[in-house]
């Protein structure tokens, strides 16, 4: 149990035929059917696009995600399927309508922005000079901040190049890599000379100065490291309006500032405040026939980010376990435990649905069989760990091997399964000693390219990917659902102790 194992293909649970033999292979009627809805009979598609497209981003506190809630509960509804909004608490309410910023000085040019998460909006659209704050001492700023009203902020450094690293390690000279990197640094070098007030352990908070300073706006630019891809999170500002450029046109207004060319910029962004809102998780169930207190639960995150629609993060997760339940319904309706769905609020606030899920339904962990969590976009899953669960493997081992090689042949099994992601949903159950298992697919070019960015579009779907992550999941479920074993609550000893349980703010609290 202490060796340290790599990454084992479980290509060895299976006896090498052809596929397309294996996956008809099966005396288990049950597996047949799922087979047949979930790759044959598929509805993913369908409802991936309602949910990207027509309901679009779900940002916590906001109307889409709770017309998501809402649209779950219909489609379970008309499903059979036994389906409920369970509130744990509130969340500040914002709507947001259109965004326009156009550059109007020196010349003419519309910007590709997006406003930040619960900014303020403009009542009419506001015109104002771009300008770099200059504050390496107290004085410095405050000669800078009489200058300052109403006009619009730089707050992120420039990137010097928007091109993606692999792109100009693959096609540029050393020596070209070599000067990217040495602007890069003295671009860097001369923001924090501008910025060096705001840093340190007693320094003042930039945002409030500038608040109170009366600027029109603030403009950053997160860029993610990808073609065209940035990252959009919340407004840090209660006065200014507060908005992403892409990387492009932010350096685009820094080398204007900065040459002293007079960038000016004209913002019309609508936007609401709702006060404090309630929130909710949905939950779906298919209550055990022989073991109803005992339960396996299937998790994803409902909640987005509002810079694109959430389809990778976490839209298609939403959909595998959609999905799952709906084959599940149709080839399982009489599971020995109960089947749990959870689509989770406010992942990206702190894991708060889901904690407080944990914290409400002690019978649920005390009952676990099993959680499988997904919570990373398209593409098959590739890796499945226990988490540190290692006697769990070989229940984990059984259930996979009653599944069809057209889907096994994609997994590795990943011993122990160490926790280093607690960055998402499985952690709120994890951290109370209920076993869990991730289900991982490829990694890099989410990251890179649609975690949290405004590229997280339904285009980047892969079909048949998320046809078979659907399919195995329900698979699992069933699996471990008539299991005549419990999965072992013993950790391995190079997991250590369990993590944490992150703090569930169930209630919003204004700043």
């Amino acid at each position: 149990m202490r060796l340290r194992f790599a990454a084992v293909t479980l290509l060895a649970l299976a006896a090498a035929r052809p596929a397309a033999a294996q996956t008809f292979r099966t005396d288990d009627p049950v597996i047949r059917q799922m087979w047949d809805e979930g790759m044959n009979k598929s509805r993913a598609g369908a409802l991936a696009q309602v949910l990207m497209d027509s309901i679009g981003p779900r940002l916590a506190g906001s109307p889409g995600f709770d017309a998501a809630t809402d649209w779950l509960i219909r489609t379970y509804t008309e499903w059979g399927v036994p389906a409920r909004k369970e509130r744990y608490g509130t969340w500040r309410g914002w709507r947001n309508g259109a965004v326009h910023v156009d550059m109007i000085a020196p010349r003419t040019q519309t910007l590709n922005a997006h406003l930040l998460a619960w900014s303020t909006g403009t009542r009419r659209p506001v015109e104002g000079a771009v300008v770099m704050v200059e504050a390496a001492t107290r004085a410095d700023f405050d000669r800078w901040a009489a200058t300052a009203k109403g006009k619009y902020v730089l707050m992120t450094p420039p990137e010097m190049m928007c091109r993606a690293k692999q792109e100009l390690d693959a096609n540029a000279t050393p020596e070209t890599v070599k000067w990217v990197d040495s602007m890069r640094a003295a671009a860097r070098m001369d923001w924090g000379r501008r910025t060096a007030l705001f840093r340190g352990q007693n320094a003042p908070d930039m945002v409030a100065l500038l608040d109170s300073a009366g600027v029109a706006g603030i403009l950053s630019s997160n860029w993610s490291g990808g073609w065209g891809a940035t990252r959009v999170f919340s407004a840090p500002t209660r006065n200014a309006v507060a908005v992403d450029l892409s990387c492009e046109d932010y350096g685009l207004l820094a080398r204007l500032a900065a040459n002293n060319q007079g960038p000016r910029i004209r913002i019309a962004a609508e936007a609401r405040e709702l006060g404090t809102v309630p929130q909710f998780n949905v939950v779906a169930e298919i209550k055990g026939s022989e073991k109803p207190n005992e339960y396996v639960l299937l998790g994803a995150h409902l909640d987005s980010w509002h810079g694109a629609t959430g389809a990778m993060d976490n839209g298609t997760g939403t959909i595998m376990m959609l999905e799952a339940m709906r084959i599940l319904k149709a080839a399982y309706p009489n599971p020995k435990r109960t089947i749990l769905i959870g689509h989770w609020g406010a992942e990206e606030q702190g894991l708060i649905g889901s904690g407080a899920f944990a914290e409400d339904h002690p019978e649920v962990l005390e009952g676990m069989q099993a959680s499988f969590n997904q919570d990373n976009g398209t593409w098959r899953i590739e890796v499945v760990q226990p988490y540190g669960f290692m006697l769990g493997a070989g229940n984990l081992a059984r259930w996979l091997s009653k599944v069809p090689l057209d889907i096994t042949k994609h997994l590795k099994l990943a011993l122990p399964g160490e926790m280093e992601n607690t960055g998402s949903d499985h952690l709120s159950f994890l951290c109370r000693g209920a076993p869990g298992f991730r289900l991982q697919s490829a990694y890099d070019e989410y990251r890179q390219y649609t975690w949290h960015t405004t590229l997280d579009t339904y285009d980047k779907v892969v079909l048949p990917d998320l046809k078979n992550n659907a399919t195995l999941a329900a698979m699992l479920a069933y699996a471990a659902s008539e299991d005549p074993e419990r999965v072992s609550r013993e950790v391995s000893t190079r997991q250590g102790q369990k993590p944490s349980c992150p703090g569930v703010a169930r209630e919003f609290r204004t700043r």
